[in-house]
């Protein structure tokens, strides 16, 4: 019988997804400066356009080799606190023990019953228990590297899309103004669903990250003129 491939918890298919967020907010950001940088210095359409796909290149494959080495430095991590906690249960489970019923108690759980959960999780899997207590994620519950470097390069270029149809397509009197508009709708959109995902005040965090879109686009904007 052919084993069933393991399917992702939630855990590992919300930073999955939270990588694809990031991924497309960066590309929005990262292109939309750069397009909106060089309108502030040049006319040409195809300039723009050309330095809008150069960023969009450079930037997928800048954060799928990112999130690779970011998610598989995050696993080495972890498998180190897991050889730790393995060798701290063998000299001393009793002090192991001890730290996850008072840890139970310092939640506020009585005492009869902080003892009572220590004893049957421990006795469950004492790895596990320690590993949860201590270091704050389950064994076994690993993201996958390439998930991740696969979700960031396609969400990149598919957010970065955005600034570089408007500034090339719209009429070069409403370049400008029009990729702002589009660039700080698509910031709130992606802004609000971060947030969300990390269990964050949406509005602070919609709102952080229109903010640094519009510093972002001013400043090479501004760059941009001074070369014109």
């Amino acid at each position: 019988m052919k084993n069933e491939k393991k399917k992702a918890t939630l855990a590992q298919r919300i930073n999955v997804l939270r990588a694809s967020v990031m991924g497309a907010n960066d590309g929005i950001l990262s292109v939309a400066g750069i397009v909106v940088g060089v309108a502030g210095a040049a006319t040409s359409s195809f300039a723009i356009f050309i330095s809008g796909i150069a960023g969009m290149i450079a930037g997928t494959v800048s954060m799928a080799m990112g999130e690779y080495v970011s998610v598989n430095a995050e696993k080495d991590a972890q498998r180190k606190a897991i050889e730790t906690q393995t060798v701290a249960l063998d000299n001393d489970y009793e002090g192991e023990f001890t730290f996850v019923r008072d840890k139970y108690l310092a939640s506020g759980i009585r005492p009869e019953l902080a003892d009572q959960a220590a004893k049957e999780m421990m006795s469950e899997d004492p790895l596990k228990t320690t590993v949860r207590e201590r270091f704050g994620f389950n064994v076994g519950e690993y993201t996958n590297p390439y998930s991740a470097a696969i979700a960031s390069m396609i969400s990149f270029p598919t957010g970065s899309i955005l600034p570089l149809v408007s500034i090339t397509l719209l009429p070069e009197q409403w370049r400008i103004l029009g990729t702002f508009i589009a660039v700080i709708i698509a910031l709130s959109i992606t802004g609000y669903v971060a947030a969300m995902l990390g269990n964050a005040n949406r509005r602070n965090g919609t709102m952080r990250n229109v903010i640094a879109g519009i510093l972002t686009m001013l400043v090479t904007y501004g760059i941009g003129s001074l070369f014109a």
